[in-house]
Order: C-alpha cells, then sequence, then structure tokens
C-alpha cells in the first residue's frame, strides 16, 4: 500500500586550523537532502551463456536486460521522488563487455530520465565490480564527459569486464592502480564501498573486504575511496537481513560500523575521513517477489548542501551527511565549540587541550508516519567519543580501545524547541585530541543486537551521525574539498 511521503589522508597536506569546518561556509540555502547511492535498473543484466561453453569458450556472453533488477531508470527516479528523495545515483553492475551496454544504452535512458524526472537530480555510476574486492557505489560527478569517465573507468578496471575471465583483474594491486587513475582526474569520481561485512563469517572474521585494503585505497586516493555503506541494502529481506548470511547486521547495520570501537573508529581515530552512508541496493521491490524496498522507502542518507549536483557531491566528499533507516529522524544538527570555534558534521574544531567542549544537537522527529504507516519516536540518543591514534596502527587494525558511550540521552533530557528536540552538554577537560558521533534508536538495546531471522525491519530503527574531529593543536587532515 503506497502512502505519501512526508513534508518535508596521507596525501593530503597537513596544515595549521584555524576552525576547518565544513558548515562554516554560508549556508544559505542548505538543507538536508535525502539520497541513495546504490540503485540497480534492468541495466543490471543476467547472461545468455553459449550453448556449448566447452564448444564456444571465447564467445562473449549476451547480456539479458531486466535479468537481475527489472526497472527503467526513470521508474527508480519517479519512486525515489515518491519516498522524498532529492538525489540518486544509478548504480548497475557489470559484466563481460558491459561497459558498451551502459554507454551504449544505459546513460541515454539516464538522461531522458533526467528529462522525465528533473525534481530528482540524477547521477551516473555503477556498482563496480570492485577488483580484489566485493562491490562499491562509483559516483561520477555531473560533468559533460561523465559518460565517457565512466566507461574509461568500467572498460579498463571492472573485474568483470573482460571474457573469457581474466583472474589477474580481481587482485588489490589493479584496485590501487584504478584509484590512482581516478584520483589524478579532473573532478574525480567518488567510491562508496557497498555491504562491507556481507561475506563476513564472525565477529571481525571479514570477507571480500579487509581492514588494511581500506586503509591502502584511503591512502592512495582520499578524495576517491572516502566511506562505506553503514546500513546496507536489501533490508526487506526477513530471512536475512541486508542480505547477511554470515554474521548478521546490528540493528540493520554493518558489523564495521555498528561495533562501539569497531573498524570504523579505528578509521576515524587516524585521523581519516572515512564515512557512513546508507542505501537501498534496490533491484526487485519486495511487493514483486524481491528482497528490497524502493529507494528511499526505508534507508535515507542526508548530505547537508543546496539542491544542485556539485554541492551534493562536495557534502558527500566532506561528510556533512548523517543516515537513517525507517524515516526516525529527518534532520540532525550536530555543533562543538571552544571559545570562538566551532565545527559540525564532517568539521573539525580546533581549541586548546584541557579546555571543556560545548556540545548542541538538534533533530527531528517527523510528525507523520512512515512509509510503512508507523509513527516511530526517538527513545535514546547516545553520545560516542574516541581519541585519535598518536602513531599510525597496524593496517589490519579494527578497532580503537578508546572509543567509548560517554553519554545517552531520554527523552527526559531533551527540550522541544521549534519543532526540533535540543540537547546541551559540556565535554570536561578536553585534553587530547578526539573524535564525537551520535546515534539514536527507537529501541531500548543499548547496543545494537545482531539482527534475527524473521525480524521486522520497521521496528528496530537507527540514525548515525558521521564523526567531528575536535584537535588540539595537532594538525588534521584537511577536508577534500575540491579547490582545483
Amino acid at each position: 500500500m503506497f502512502r505519501p511521503p512526508r513534508q518535508l589522508n596521507t596525501l593530503l597536506a597537513l596544515a595549521v586550523i584555524v576552525s576547518s569546518n565544513c558548515f562554516s561556509q554560508d549556508t544559505a540555502g542548505f538543507d538536508w537532502l535525502a539520497g541513495d547511492h546504490h540503485i540497480h535498473s534492468r541495466y543490471s543484466v543476467g547472461w545468455e551463456r553459449a550453448a556449448n561453453p566447452s564448444e564456444e569458450p571465447t564467445k562473449t556472453p549476451a547480456p539479458i536486460i531486466g535479468g537481475d533488477a527489472i526497472y527503467p531508470i526513470h521508474m527508480n527516479a519517479l519512486m525515489a521522488k515518491y519516498y522524498g528523495l532529492t538525489w540518486m545515483v544509478a548504480t548497475d553492475h557489470g559484466g563481460p563487455n558491459h561497459s558498451k551496454l551502459n554507454l551504449n544504452e544505459a546513460y541515454p535512458e539516464l538522461v531522458q530520465s533526467r528529462l522525465v524526472v528533473p525534481e530528482i537530480l540524477q547521477f551516473y555510476g555503477m556498482e563496480f565490480d570492485t577488483p580484489g574486492a566485493d562491490h562499491s557505489s562509483l559516483i561520477i560527478p555531473f560533468t559533460e564527459d561523465e559518460a565517457q569517465k565512466l566507461y574509461n573507468i568500467e572498460s579498463r578496471f571492472a573485474k568483470r569486464e573482460p571474457w573469457p575471465a581474466n583472474s589477474s583483474w580481481d587482485t588489490e594491486p589493479r584496485m590501487l592502480e584504478a584509484l590512482q587513475e581516478m584520483e589524478k582526474l579532473e573532478n574525480p569520481p567518488i567510491i562508496i564501498a557497498n555491504h562491507p561485512s556481507r561475506s563476513a563469517e564472525e565477529l571481525g572474521v571479514y570477507g571480500l573486504y579487509e581492514p588494511s585494503e581500506f586503509r591502502n585505497w584511503n591512502d592512495l586516493a582520499p578524495t576517491v575511496a572516502l566511506g562505506m555503506a553503514g546500513a546496507p541494502g536489501h533490508q526487506a529481506n526477513r530471512s536475512s537481513r541486508g542480505g547477511y548470511r554470515g554474521y548478521p547486521t546490528l540493528g540493520g547495520f554493518d558489523q564495521m560500523t555498528a561495533r562501539v570501537g569497531g573498524f570504523w573508529d579505528s578509521m576515524i581515530s587516524e585521523k581519516r575521513r572515512w564515512w557512513i552512508t546508507a542505501n537501498s541496493d534496490s533491484h526487485v521491490h519486495y511487493s514483486e517477489g524481491g528482497s528490497d524496498f524502493w529507494p528511499g522507502e526505508y534507508s535515507k542518507t542526508y548530505v547537508w548542501a543546496e539542491k544542485n549536483y556539485d554541492s551534493i557531491i562536495d557534502g558527500v566528499r566532506n561528510g556533512r551527511m548523517f543516515v537513517t533507516t525507517g524515516d526516525l529522524i529527518d534532520q540532525l544538527f550536530v555543533t562543538l565549540s571552544s571559545g570562538p570555534n566551532m565545527a559540525r558534521i564532517g568539521g573539525t574544531l580546533l581549541k586548546a587541550g584541557g579546555e571543556s567542549v560545548k556540545l548542541h544537537i538538534r533533530f527531528r522527529d517527523p510528525d507523520g508516519p512512515n512509509f510503512q504507516g508507523n509513527y516511530p519516536t526517538v527513545t535514546r540518543l547516545d553520545l560516542i567519543v574516541g581519541e585519535l591514534f598518536e602513531e599510525s596502527p597496524k593496517p589490519d587494525t579494527d578497532s580503537n580501545e578508546t572509543t567509548r558511550v560517554v553519554a545517552r540521552f531520554g527523552p527526559d533530557d531533551w527540550e522541544h524547541m521549534s519543532g526540533l528536540s535540543e540537547i546541551e552538554y559540556e565535554i570536561p577537560n578536553v585534553t587530547r585530541s578526539s573524535y564525537i558521533r551520535v546515534r539514536g534508536t527507537n529501541t531500548n538495546e543499548l547496543e545494537p543486537e545482531p539482527d534475527k531471522w524473521g525480524e521486522d525491519p520497521w521496528e528496530d530503527l537507527w540514525f548515525y551521525s558521521n564523526p567531528i574531529f575536535i584537535s588540539t593543536n595537532d594538525p588534521v587532515r584537511l577536508d577534500h574539498s575540491l579547490n582545483r
């Protein structure tokens, strides 16, 4: 039943930061804009193999349009509009010679979709068949050469592109070569690792993505490889939420994100600008036999930006984002201040050691129902704090023992002002460079619990902010704004 949508790193120069704050610019015209960077269309194809492969081993399989995902790009855009999104990315995965299919058929359909649904900013991209790893959202900035740019990347580096299959294309060195090429481009793309722990066997026992890989990516191409899906798609799959058949998701979030003091915290603690997102991974809607929600129906990535392509890309690149499921909230402002300096989500606060830091949180719990017809409310908000490492840890590190939940807030702790719930808190005696992030839930779980078979995703909702860094007079990596 349809319901109306709600209203609404090492390569970077180190420098002394007066107050590196992504919100310090004039933000007139900015708003929290909801989007989805992982959406499949009918050009995520099936493949018709040779009738006698042994007799025709070199015959390239023919693409079967609609063989995996089934919807035209404009259908996805219409549903994105219906479910309250402002932007989306068309991300079809590849296969033998798929680069030509993308260029000759998918891209013209995207151009047409932009005309049919102009309300939605529609980026071109693909679910990159990542060499030596799993899949990643590859987001191409909106430029005149966007189609050729994606073709050049996919045809040269997507691991399933050649036929016959070539194992030399599926290695980490080849991925690093691809990233090096992407980093050099004018208006480089963005890579976000999708479902990072879907192949994990246990907690901390990873599969196709390893912590060392993400560090290598980010070291080599910090403006390109800059994050991962905190909340994967396929959330309508009641048998294995997110398609995680090994170690499950935790409150719908990947273990690399959800575990306090886990992998994500270790990356942040290295002063890496490594962000999280949420997406639908939409292929086929659950009402038509699939395991997916429509874009925006359940998961949203909010970017603080103006409604134009360049501003949204800049917002993603600089971590001006929070993520939520089930429309638990639709606005989140987190501010740190010390004296005259201030920073917000994605930014860095410069302060003297030993001084306290003032925290101001504002969030909006929408008045209307979500798309399940429920009225979820935030029952708790957590403040998470960790120290920044003074020395680089081992590449396979997936923990930060200094990270902890320092405060938990309930409804009695926040005030209601102008439609927003507000919390003020003082973090005393901040003597070491640190970071903060916040999360919230509609549950009573102190920590997100492993998701069980048959669990209703609408009853287990969370939101997460990206971090704010606190620098006690030591340089922290600058943001990734493209001043080129």
